[in-house]
Order: structure tokens, then C-alpha cells, then sequence
């Protein structure tokens, strides 16, 4: 049974205090909807650009909130990485909303398999992997480590899952996500997608817990700033049987703690900073949309134009407007277009 080694040291306790003061603090609060779903979106942006980007991906941030808004058609596979990732972030932001997700392989395969969508052999997509692989430095692609053997995989990561269940209510949420998260980084269980699949993994892990960080800030930014330092963290050199038994979590879920920390701490600056403006506040005429829409399920401009005397080129920007908020999503064409809420 798997039994990973770790001291709660006085700088891990520490910082986990930290972490439930600040979230205490950020839970006392009040936000409006739309502030809050401007960070929502932003947060989505700046996980997808920084998760890939610690793999190599070369997109930069700009580049990455432009795939994401208008989502191009012939993509390469650097953005359907970026595509892929941030629909994994939206799948899993409502199936924790709607409190169906439960966490466990299947979660895990589904994960996965989201991520590497369209960029490996379906094969291999949301599969354990049946072959051996190598782990290389992203700087000098030299081989450094040799994780378990394929035939090992399956009891490896049903041992893990099994200790964050067994331990959910007897062990701290953040030590339990960063205990999966560098467990799950050394097992390796892909052929593909181990490091995003992680990432997002660990994110619900945290949500279901009761710690939710998913919607509101991006930890994987934390690792993006020095991506030699998060693999100097997360992983190990060397061959796994050598290094199974003398591997302590301590030092890591220190790190860990930091980067939340350091991202909980951004996001409260920003929404404390935040204020209602025109472009964050819902006028009259938004909330119309908004009630029709709750009431009958969609919206189309007809719909609308019997609610307000506003002219069509200004209906129009007002149904762009929800949208660049992330409050309604588009359907349809031309005449046949209507919209949804996105809630």
C-alpha cells in the first residue's frame, strides 16, 4: 500500500495556515457576478498558456486568449493544446458546480483524455499506457529519469487514489493535492499529457475537498515562472525502483503551499482592487437577456427587440458584450441565430 513520507514541518503548517486565512478573508467578501466571472475567465487563460507552456509549448499569452475566444478551425497542435486544456478547465468548472464529479480513474482517463485530444494516437488517449517511457530534461532533452514499469502502472495509481480517499477526512486537502500531484508526476502513467493531466487532476482534487481555488486563480502560473524549479520539485532523476522508497514529500509540499500562496495572494490583490465599472456592471437591459434567458432557456434577437426599444447594431453589441463576459455563448447563424447562458 502506498505510504508516502512527509513532516508537517513548522514552515508546512505555517503556510497552510496562510492558505485558510487568505481564503477565509476572500470568502468574507462580497463580488459582484460579473467581477468574479471576468476572473473566472482570466484564470482559465492564464492556466491554459501557463500549463502548456511549462511542457514547451511556444504560445504566448496573447496568442492564447485569442485561440481561446474565437477557437480557429485549422489548428496546430500547439494550440490544440491550448484548446484542449482550457476545455478541460470548463468541463470539470461545471461538473464541480453541479457537484457530479467524483474523483477517481475514471476522472483521471477523462482527463486525459480531454487534454491530449487530437494530438497523440487514440490509442493511447485516456489509456494507461502499455509501453515503457523515458522522461527527458526539457532543456537538454537527455533522458533523466525511467518511471515504473507499464505492468505496474494500474496497482500504482489505484494505491494512490486509494490513499487520498482513505485519507480525505484524517489528512489537510493541500497536503493530500500535493501528496497526488508529485505521486501521480513520478507513477506516470501516460504516454502523453502526464504533467496537464496532473495539473487538472489536482485542481479537482482541491475543489472537492472544499478548497476551491478551481474558478478563481491559476497555481500553474506559480510553476510557469521557473519551470526548472517546478521540475526540480516535482520529479526525480534516475530509475524508479532505485528511488521508490527514499522519496519524502516534505520539501515538495512546501513548494506546493508556496505556490498557492503566492497566486491566492495575486487574485485577493486584483479583487480587492476591483471596482464596479461600466464594463463590469449589468445595466437594465443586460439582466433582461439574462431573466429571458433563465426563463426560456435561449434568447434570439427578436426575443429581445420586443423587450427594448434599443436599435439592432446596439442589440447586437449588447449580446457581444455578455459574451466577451462569459455570461451567454452564441448558437446558430444568421437569422437562425440564438443564445444561452453559459452558467
Amino acid at each position: 500500500m502506498f505510504e508516502p513520507k512527509f513532516s508537517v514541518t513548522p514552515k508546512l503548517l505555517a503556510n497552510i495556515k496562510k492558505i485558510g486565512v487568505i481564503v477565509a478573508d476572500l470568502n468574507n467578501c462580497h463580488f459582484s457576478k460579473l467581477t468574479l466571472v471576468k476572473l473566472e475567465k482570466a484564470a482559465r487563460e492564464v492556466s491554459s498558456h501557463s500549463s502548456t507552456s511549462i511542457e514547451g509549448n511556444p504560445l504566448p499569452l496573447t496568442d492564447v486568449k485569442k485561440i481561446i475566444k474565437n477557437k480557429p478551425e485549422n489548428l496546430r497542435d500547439s494550440e490544440k493544446e491550448v484548446i484542449n486544456y482550457n476545455q478541460a478547465l470548463e468541463i470539470l468548472d461545471k461538473d464541480i458546480h453541479n457537484n457530479v464529479i467524483k474523483f477517481n480513474l475514471e476522472l483521471i482517463l477523462k482527463i486525459q483524455k480531454i487534454a491530449t485530444k487530437g494530438l497523440i494516437d487514440s490509442f493511447n488517449s485516456g489509456e494507461i499506457r502499455r509501453q515503457p517511457v523515458f522522461v527527458n530534461d526539457p532543456r537538454t532533452r537527455k533522458s533523466i529519469y525511467l518511471p515504473p514499469d507499464h505492468q505496474d502502472v494500474q496497482s500504482l495509481i489505484g494505491g494512490l487514489i486509494k490513499y487520498i480517499t482513505f485519507n480525505k477526512n484524517k489528512i489537510d486537502p493541500l497536503i493530500l493535492a500535493g501528496i497526488f500531484h508529485k505521486q501521480f508526476v513520478i507513477i506516470h502513467p501516460f504516454i502523453d499529457g502526464n504533467g496537464r493531466t496532473a495539473r487538472l487532476a489536482t485542481k479537482v482534487l482541491l475543489a472537492n475537498m472544499g478548497l476551491n481555488t478551481f474558478n478563481l486563480f491559476s497555481f500553474e502560473n506559480y510553476y510557469n515562472q521557473n519551470v526548472t524549479k517546478y521540475f526540480e520539485n516535482v520529479g526525480l532523476r534516475g530509475n524508479y525502483y532505485d528511488l521508490a522508497d527514499k522519496v519524502d514529500f516534505t520539501s515538495w509540499l512546501e513548494y506546493f503551499t508556496d505556490g498557492i500562496i503566492d497566486e491566492l495572494l495575486r487574485v485577493s490583490k486584483i479583487l480587492k482592487n476591483e471596482t464596479v465599472t461600466p464594463a463590469t456592471s449589468l445595466k437594465p437591459y443586460d439582466q433582461k437577456i439574462i431573466d429571458y434567458i433563465n426563463k426560456n432557456g435561449y434568447i434570439a434577437d427578436r426575443d429581445y427587440a420586443k423587450l427594448t426599444e434599443r436599435a439592432k447594431p446596439t442589440r447586437n453589441k449588447d449580446f457581444n458584450r455578455l459574451i466577451d463576459l462569459g455570461l451567454i455563448e452564441r448558437f446558430g447563424k444568421g437569422k437562425a441565430t440564438y443564445y444561452k447562458s453559459k452558467q
